[in-house]
């Protein structure tokens, strides 16, 4: 089986073809699109955890409304932007870059007039080019510059979807906060038909940010959660995968799969794609998807837990402490009360030091629905990778007997 090309796409959104499930969310954000191509303003906040794949159901829905419901659609990363300049001139990029091979691209050329930049090799590639004063202005006329565009496409496109995505480090700006809010009272306040459909991308936290800097936006956005994939869902998307490389997955295979995926997409690509290189025939067994499970332990551990976690647990007596917490399947929470009598003496002396740690980097938090003494993973990417690693230490444990 040639290996040149994999099927899974980790760290990345879904390829369209890939996308499964997400039905009720799918046909949420839908009604919002209709919404906005009948001329009416829809504002919308996709929330998940990491790697629940909210970037990917934002592409989905834009492939969608592209081809059935005549939007374009223009999907900015703002990963790392803190400052309204240079989210609206990445915004702005974004719909020249979505417009260049249209039919309607001359329109949006002479709107643009001299910020239009040929970039690239060839020159083939366009970007927009605009100075500190014009971006100034951008982000004080952004209404009625964005309201020029929809005019001008009158006839070409029902309406605009804008998805702003990755907004973590303008989620602690209150002035993005405010400008957000002036830019949906601005259009619903005009009296005007606005075609736009306006989606920001984020964790829930992200969310909760903005509304402590700016109250009335907790009113302001239609809330759609993604939430874990169904078993149902996952085994129909690693069925989907393996198919297209022409490769059989057995039952038994696929139910290790899809019981280590947890119903994170993110998992579903880093352990696909470890399964599809550690294999070398044509069909996974219980064993192959066991050693992609295993080699996937490590992928997700160095690529996924932030930086200073990672430092914090490399104290064999903390790392010990996660995998015995991480010992029940899936099952994010745990009590102080529970977890002792699994604990040795030395992991005993250490475990209030320990809690204190792992809440300071907010890798478990108090669980308030359970009482006093019990906590939560926050982020259930640390949980699953936990899991991973205790369930091959298990493994090698047997194996040495």
């Amino acid at each position: 089986m040639s290996k040149d090309y994999s099927p899974f796409t980790p760290g990345q959104p879904v390829p369209i073809e890939f996308f499964v499930g997400r039905k009720a969310e799918v046909e949420d954000f839908v009604r919002r699109v209709r919404a906005a191509a009948q001329g009416r303003l829809q504002t919308v906040f996709l929330v998940g955890e990491r790697g629940i794949g909210k970037s990917s159901l934002a592409a989905f829905v834009r492939a969608l409304a592209e081809r059935e419901h005549a939007l374009l659609g223009m999907h900015a990363f703002l990963g790392g932007v803190t400052a309204l300049e240079e989210t609206v001139q990445r915004i702005f990029d974004r719909l020249l870059k979505e417009s260049s091979e249209r039919t309607w691209f001359g329109k949006i050329k002479r709107l643009f007039k001299d910020h239009i930049r040929q970039v690239g090799l060839f020159g083939v590639t366009v970007e927009f080019a605009a100075s500190e004063t014009d971006l100034q202005r951008l982000v004080r006329d952004f209404v009625p510059s964005l309201g020029r565009v929809i005019n001008e496409l009158t006839g070409e496109v029902n309406a605009l979807l804008l998805i702003l995505d990755d907004i973590n480090g303008l989620a602690t700006n209150e002035h993005f906060a405010n400008w957000l809010k002036s830019v949906v009272d601005e259009i619903a306040t005009s009296g005007q038909r606005f075609p736009l459909c306006l989606v920001l991308v984020g964790l829930e936290e992200r969310r909760e940010s903005l509304v402590r800097l700016q109250p009335s936006l907790a009113r302001v956005f239609h809330i759609i959660e993604v939430k874990t994939w169904s078993d149902e869902e996952t085994r129909e998307f690693f069925q989907k995968a393996f198919t297209r490389v022409n490769v059989r997955v057995e039952d038994a295979a696929l139910d290790i799969l899809c019981q280590f995926t947890g119903g994170l997409p993110m998992m579903a690509h880093e352990i696909g794609d470890a399964t599809f290189h550690l294999n070398d025939d044509d069909s996974i067994d219980a064993d192959d998807a066991l050693r992609g499970v295993f080699a996937a332990a490590d992928i997700v551990g160095r690529k996924y837990l932030e930086p200073q976690v990672f430092q914090a647990i490399r104290s064999a007596r903390y790392r010990d402490i996660l995998r015995k917490i991480a010992q029940k399947p899936f099952d994010i929470s745990f009590t102080a009360r529970e977890l002792r009598p699994l604990l040795n003496c030395e992991e005993q002396k250490v475990f209030h030091n320990f809690l204190q740690r792992m809440k300071k980097l907010g890798v478990v938090e108090p669980d308030l629905e359970r009482g006093r003494g019990a906590y939560r993973f926050t982020n259930r990417l640390h949980y699953l990778y936990f899991w991973l690693e205790a369930e091959r230490v298990k493994k090698t444990r047997k194996t040495r007997r």
